[in-house]
């Protein structure tokens, strides 16, 4: 399954969340290693709602971009 993430700069590198999963972050040094980290944190997140036998939601966002003309 793919999930959507948002990674942002942060003062020491990028976190970065899923609205999917609620609580679910990661952090790295650069963007390739926060994807990584963050595809072991949902990884992780994943393998404790099966083992509470709780259902795993299918990923729902939907993103896009807008132009504005003041920016």
């Amino acid at each position: 399954m793919k999930y959507l993430i948002v990674i942002e700069k942060t003062d020491s590198g990028f976190s970065a969340y899923s609205p999917d999963k609620q609580g679910c972050i990661a952090t790295g040094e650069s963007i390739a290693e926060t994807e990584k980290n963050m595809a072991e944190a949902i990884d992780f997140h994943v393998d404790g709602l099966r083992e509470d036998g709780l259902d795993i939601p299918r990923p729902s966002p939907v993103s896009a971009y807008v132009e504005v003309a003041s920016a």
